[in-house]
């Protein structure tokens, strides 16, 4: 067998393999590649050279920088944008919203950035106002596709097809003057998906779904009696407790309140100093009267950043969380001592409150001097702490976490430490990315780099924030473009469908190049598809004796028009798992916008770009 034939019969099983959907994914992306390779197609460092390629460094390094926005609170933000602008009960606005702001990002960042960085954010949407997550995520990624004409940096086919117009004596096209043909694919898009959207996609989640953690805190003050009578007190100036030690502090005169625990001001941490000092927090517990008392006699203040007794917010807040932990059998803590308002021997975290079989033990000041609680397995502790020493002391072997706080944090505390320079970095690669300082891999990498640098991750996070699968995937199919160009297989192909129409006039030829474009789009990257047919588009519009703007145009809406498979873009692939979609749910959507495309780029192109 030729190599030609060897790469359409690899093709073919693949696509027979996604279709069948019994084998993982990334077992039929290694096995095509090594075929590549056995057959003899490709050389070895072609068929491994997807995972050195620049597009999955790229692609590796905007997971960490998406994750680095999710773990500060950003997304979480972002997300309760959405959810206050569309409402609970409008799926139309609620799509709009979605769509539009996916569609500018992905102007800016392109189709990639944009969708690894919302994605995060439409999960939480679909978990809070429980909707199924696949009637969410296709919209947002087919959104983006269209999104990727709205200006030059959408995609790398759009910088494609200016460089080839410049390179054929007509001149390039300008930053925004894709909008003129991208606002009118957006705005179909968007209108296809709104009116068809809910019968053509599937009522299905992903096989893992986040807890919804929005009201997190809310469920554990009450839980454990907290949701009223908790007050946190500043240390003012002219207090009689600054420069004493925190067991200096005497409540016998105010026998309604409980010392929960003294905070250090900055940190919010428990307080580690010998003395207290000005901007320190003392945690109460107890009845408000004696507490306003209390307050006025010690010159304390009521922190401005939660309502006087409201546990919920004086507990949980931007600097410090809460954490439920479980004691397990042969648990090294079975037999200790503890009490509400204790310090654990870390110093950073703060034992709340106990409960065993759901009831809560005693919190009161005779608990304490009766030498506390003797621990049980299976009771339960109510921590409090920074959310930096909530991640790194719950890992001991001696406690089980109920609930994660990172993933408590991520959701249920917008804008959380590190947000502002979480921002900046997404702001800087923006930058770099829309002037083309450096390529998009740099660019990504740097942004990643800062995100560890600035301690918003730590380097084992970074790992685990990096979708291994879409990387393997991505890298390994990336080989079956090079297989098509080294053989000729690519170029024989589109040559003969421009033979075929070419003589039908300019219109017919647009028509042929977008069925092209189109069907190898749906197997090999929409950068690689472009790169065959741009050049052949250009001569055939020469020797038609037509300009070849219109082609380059209709021929980069074709590239986009990635919609049939979940193979024909990596962020086809990101969906796949959180919205639980199988490989015949693309088309059904996928279809009727790939025919407004093609009227976009066969009838529309002419009129804005004449021949």
């Amino acid at each position: 067998m030729s190599p030609i034939a060897y790469t359409a019969t690899i093709i073919a099983v693949v696509v027979v393999l996604f279709v069948w959907n019994k084998l993982p994914v990334v077992v039929v992306a290694m096995a095509t590649a090594m075929a590549l390779w056995a057959t003899g197609v490709l050389t070895i460092d072609q068929a491994l050279g997807g995972f050195g390629d620049p597009a999955v460094i790229f692609i590796a390094s905007l997971f960490i920088v998406s994750a680095g926005l999710d773990v500060t609170g950003v997304t979480a933000w972002a997300g309760q944008l959405l959810i206050r602008g569309a409402g609970e009960e409008s799926r139309a606005r609620l799509l709009l919203l979605t769509m539009s702001m996916v569609a500018l990002l992905t102007a800016l960042i392109s189709v990639n950035g944009a969708v690894a960085a919302l994605l995060p954010v439409v999960v939480v949407i679909a978990v809070r106002l429980k909707r199924n997550s696949a009637q969410l995520l296709l919209p947002l990624v087919f959104s983006a596709h269209a999104g990727s004409k709205l200006a030059l940096t959408g995609s790398p086919v759009n910088v494609l097809a200016s460089n080839a117009g410049s390179d054929a004596g007509v001149g390039g096209f300008g930053f925004f003057e894709f909008a003129l043909v991208g606002l009118p694919l957006l705005a179909g898009t968007m209108a296809i998906i709104i009116l068809f959207g809910k019968r053509l996609l599937p009522e299905r989640n992903g096989a893992t779904m986040p807890v919804d953690f929005s009201r997190h805190a809310k469920t554990l003050v009450e839980q454990y009696g907290l949701a009223s009578g908790v007050y946190q007190m500043r240390v003012r100036a002219s207090s009689p407790f600054i420069g004493k030690p925190a067991a200096a502090i005497e409540l016998a005169t105010y026998p309604e309140l409980h010392l929960v625990a003294v905070q250090d001001g900055e940190t919010a941490s428990p307080l580690r100093r010998p003395a207290i000092a000005e901007g320190d927090h003392l945690l109460l517990r107890g009845e408000a009267q004696s507490a306003a008392a209390f307050a006025a006699d010690k010159h304390l203040a009521f922190s401005e950043s939660a309502a006087p007794g409201q546990g919920e917010e004086t507990l949980f807040n931007r600097s410090s969380g809460l954490a439920e932990v479980v004691i397990p059998p042969r648990s090294g803590l079975i037999g200790q001592n503890v009490f509400p308002g204790m310090v654990t021997e870390s110093g950073d975290l703060i034992v709340l409150a106990v409960q065993r079989a759901g009831a809560e033990l005693a919190a009161t000041n005779a608990t304490r001097d009766a030498g506390g609680i003797v621990l049980q397995a299976g009771d339960t502790m109510l921590l409090q702490g920074t959310w930096k020493a909530l991640d790194h002391r719950l890992t001991d072997p001696d406690v089980l976490v109920v609930n994660s706080p990172e993933l408590v944090r991520r959701q249920a505390v917008p804008m959380g430490p590190g947000a502002r320079q979480a921002v900046a970095i997404l702001v800087a690669m923006v930058v770099l990315l829309a002037t083309g300082i450096t390529p998009p891999a740099i660019a990504g990498l740097l942004a990643a780099g800062a995100i560890v640098l600035s301690g918003i991750m730590s380097v084992e996070q970074s790992y685990r924030a990096i979708d291994w699968t879409t990387v393997i995937l991505v890298g390994a199919m990336m080989p079956l473009s090079t297989a098509m160009i080294e053989t000729g297989a690519a170029k024989l192909m589109a040559e003969y469908l421009v033979s075929l129409v070419g003589g039908a006039g300019p219109i017919a030829l647009l028509a042929g190049l977008f069925v092209l474009t189109a069907i190898m789009g749906q197997l090999i990257s929409n950068t690689a598809t472009a790169l065959i047919v741009i050049p052949i588009g250009v001569a055939a519009a020469a020797t038609m004796g037509i300009s070849p703007r219109p082609v380059l145009m209709s021929t980069a809406v074709a590239a986009a028009a990635a919609f049939l498979t979940p193979i024909a873009t990596p962020t086809n692939l990101m969906v796949m798992g959180p919205g639980g979609y199988a490989f015949s749910d693309y088309w059904k959507l996928g279809l009727p916008l790939l025919l407004w495309f093609f009227v976009v780029a066969v009838f529309i192109v002419p009129m804005i770009w004449r021949f």
